[in-house]
């Protein structure tokens, strides 16, 4: 294993080539729960986005349309004038900031990802 710290937490890559950011390593490593949770803001509405069902309006309003071709654990999305995939977990449970920044990344000045 090999660890890459940066301003928003420490990257660690395994031995098996799978890669993930703990956002705040002292809190995971003291099996902590009082690290802060991140939140999805819709930035025209201001809103936090609290299920997948507010979600999808807000995409498909983009010009995003579900995907049913790939897995039937993700929850996904694509754009006929873009290459780019939107893939969440099923369960809303494990939306986390990682499946987030890639919703903000793919859809500028649209959503910010905010601490809770």
């Amino acid at each position: 294993m090999f660890t890459k710290n940066n301003n928003s937490g420490v990257w660690v890559f395994n031995t098996n080539g799978v890669i993930r950011l703990i956002e705040n390593p002292q809190a995971e490593s003291q099996g902590s729960s009082s690290s802060r949770r991140k939140v999805l803001v819709h930035l025209p509405t201001g809103e936090v986005v609290s299920s997948y069902s507010s979600l999808e309006q807000i995409l498909t309003g983009l010009g995003w349309e579900r995907y049913y071709g790939g897995d039937p654990d993700l929850f996904q999305f694509h754009k006929h004038s873009s290459i780019d995939l939107i893939s969440l977990p099923r369960d809303f449970s494990k939306f986390n900031s990682v499946y987030m920044y890639d919703i903000v990344i793919k859809n500028p000045n649209v959503f910010h990802v905010r601490d809770m």
